[in-house]
């Protein structure tokens, strides 16, 4: 259903505080170009640091997490291949623990870019929950789990369906219990939708909708989401399961949202 833009940016930007301060120059240079966005110069300052063996391997893992964000925002076939080179030259144990972290969402990364998302979910799985994500990590790998598993349900017989739904539903509700996730309560929501739960799908959307705001962006892109998932999914999805019109629902959702918009 969807998956964060930004979640590459932001694990080198956790995982560059911890290394930064002892490594070469170029390495941190790099670091810094990834995270400003700077794939070219990015590129570039990596390619200088792998000339040290002592820092050719982290070197290979952000050319490789560069290489992905740009076959992200331009789909060019030969960056992603580009990334695969990267990935598969890369000794982990030569890795500090939080760059093994990394590398393994970049992992999850190329194999979603190809479309292997079973082979993705299974890989962001493995590192969620593990120390070292951060906040914001954390929140990023859950969302890329769940849109894997998402887009490997749609292949699945129906009732493998109902348990991978449930499964997604149940881990959100575990998510809520020790934060406030704005991941956890667009999917919670969608996981709904996808048990076939329209009334549980529409009122997780409500109250995602009236929780926006714990979100680090205030709710923006958590109301966008969720807004989205209502007009294309759950509102006709309903409206049809109820006999209902479906512009009476929409009536009625647009007036919810007027009612808690900030």
């Amino acid at each position: 259903m969807r998956a964060r833009a930004c979640l590459a940016a932001l694990f080198l930007a956790v995982a560059s505080a911890a290394g930064a301060a002892d490594s070469p120059d170029a390495l941190t240079r790099a670091r810094s170009f990834y995270n400003a966005h700077q794939f070219t110069a990015a590129l570039t300052a990596a390619e200088e640091a792998r000339r040290l063996p002592s820092t050719a391997n982290a070197a290979d893992l952000i050319a490789a997490r560069t290489f992905l964000e740009r076959y992200r925002t331009g789909t060019s076939a030969a960056d992603l291949e580009s990334a695969r080179q990267r990935l598969r030259r890369i000794d982990p144990r030569r890795l500090s623990s939080r760059e093994r972290l990394e590398f393994v969402v970049g992992l999850g990364e190329a194999l979603y870019f190809e479309g292997a998302y079973g082979a993705a979910a299974g890989t962001f799985d493995s590192v969620i929950g593990r120390d070292g994500l951060g906040f914001d990590g954390s929140e990023r790998v859950l969302d890329w789990w769940a849109t894997c598993v998402d887009q490997d349900a749609r292949f699945r017989p129906d009732i493998e369906r109902q348990q991978i739904y449930q499964r997604v539903r149940d881990r959100m509700r575990g998510a809520l219990e020790t934060h406030e996730s704005a991941v956890a309560l667009y999917w919670l929501a969608a996981a709904a939708r996808g048990l076939g739960d329209l009334q549980a799908a529409w009122d997780a959307a409500l109250g995602a909708w009236t929780r926006a705001s714990v979100a680090p962006d205030g709710g923006a892109a958590l109301r966008s989401d969720i807004d989205a998932l209502m007009q294309r999914g759950i509102v006709p999805e309903r409206a049809k399961s109820t006999a209902q019109p479906p512009d009476v629902l929409k009536a009625e959702w647009e007036s919810f949202k007027e009612r808690w918009q900030r």
